[in-house]
């Protein structure tokens, strides 16, 4: 568990970093793109966040539907789709001055966000359903670990509800011997009159 905790963190910090680096970058970009456009000043410096904060926003809707098993909505596919369309635009467009191959070096910064963040997300998601659905092998505390506590558990339940099993059904329906299905069924009568034992 420990090596998986160890890998785990070691991935989202790498995956961190690099969409840290790669935002500043596209960042860059695309002020740069935006303000030569007729954006200038505190408006070109913002209209990015729009992009970059479209993908962040349109992700962590899918990761709370994937999270509570619910379908995505389309509007959130189509917003993340067209957030990464744009941001690769973007970048593209503040090489392009210098030629196809500034373009495609320029682009590479907005895939890395992209790809970091959708790592992050896949991270995230693993992690919930690693929590949903223990580790085959693993029997949960309220799941019976023998017959002898499966015929405690019904025999609580069947009093609870009027119509106690009998020592033979308990012996027969779980396999418990004679002897240990009367005492298993006068405990359970015991507890439920106060501590004090009745017979079968």
């Amino acid at each position: 568990m420990n090596g998986d905790r160890l890998a785990r963190w070691t991935a989202v910090a790498a995956v961190l970093a690099v969409a840290a680096v790669a935002a500043v970058i596209s960042y860059r970009h695309a002020v740069a793109v935006v303000t030569a456009h007729g954006e200038p000043g505190a408006v070109g410096r913002m209209y990015p966040v729009t992009i970059d904060g479209l993908i962040v926003a349109a992700s962590m809707v899918l990761l709370d539907a994937a999270r509570h098993r619910e379908s995505a909505p389309r509007l959130a596919w189509h917003l993340l789709g067209a957030g990464i369309g744009a941001t690769l635009a973007v970048n593209v467009l503040a090489g392009l001055p210098h030629g196809w191959l500034a373009a495609l070096i320029a682009s590479w910064p907005a895939g890395a966000f992209v790809g970091s963040y959708e790592l992050l997300m896949m991270i995230v998601r693993a992690s919930s359903k690693r929590a949903a659905n223990p580790q085959a092998g693993t029997v949960p505390q309220a799941v019976p670990g023998s017959a002898e506590a499966a015929a405690l558990a019904s025999m609580r339940a069947t009093l609870a509800a009027g119509n106690p099993w009998s020592a033979n059904a308990l012996s027969t329906q779980f396999g418990l011997p004679r002897k240990t299905a009367s005492e298993l069924r006068e405990r359970v009568l015991a507890e439920a009159d106060g501590h004090h034992p009745l017979t079968a």
